[in-house]
C-alpha cells in the first residue's frame, strides 16, 4: 500500500474556484513534511498553484501562513471570502483555464506536453484523458 497522502482533485471548489482545495492539501502537506517530491518543484511557484496565486492577486508567502494559522478549509475560505475580491468573470476564467489545460487547440506545445506526459505515466492508451486535471486525476488514481 502507497504511503502517498494525495491532495484533493483539482476538480473540486471553494469559494467559487476550482483548485483551491488542492492547493490547501498541498500546503498543509507541504507544512507537515508530507509532501510528494514529485510536488516539490513546482509547489507554490509553478503550475496550477502560481495561476491560482496570480489569479487571486495572492503572494505565496501571504497565502501559506493563513492555511497555517488555520484549522479548518471553512476558515481558509472565510478568510478568502474577505480578503480576496475577485468577480465571478475572474473566477469563472481561471476555473476555465484550469480544466481546460491540454484541451486548448491554440496551444500544440501544451497539448504536446500533456501526451508526453500520459505517455512517460503508461496512459497512452487512455483516449478519456484529455486535460492535465484528467491527467492529474488518472495519476493520482481518481479516474
Amino acid at each position: 500500500m502507497s504511503s502517498v497522502i494525495y491532495p484533493r482533485s483539482p476538480r473540486e471548489q471553494m469559494d467559487g474556484w476550482v483548485y483551491l482545495p488542492r492547493f490547501i492539501d498541498k500546503i498543509r502537506l507541504h507544512l507537515a513534511g508530507k509532501l510528494p517530491e514529485d510536488y516539490r518543484a513546482n509547489f507554490a511557484h509553478g503550475g496550477f498553484d502560481a495561476k491560482w496565486l496570480e489569479a487571486a492577486g495572492l503572494r505565496a508567502d501571504d497565502f501559506i501562513p493563513v492555511v497555517r494559522e488555520s484549522i479548518t478549509d471553512g476558515q481558509v475560505c472565510d478568510w478568502i471570502h474577505r480578503n480576496v475580491s475577485r468577480s465571478s468573470a475572474d473566477k469563472a476564467a481561471f476555473n476555465h483555464h484550469v480544466l481546460n489545460r491540454g484541451r486548448e487547440e491554440n496551444e500544440p506545445a501544451i497539448r504536446e506536453r500533456l501526451r508526453q506526459r500520459k505517455a512517460e505515466s503508461g496512459f497512452a492508451h487512455r483516449d478519456d484523458i484529455q486535460t492535465f486535471v484528467d491527467y492529474i486525476d488518472a495519476d493520482e488514481k481518481r479516474l
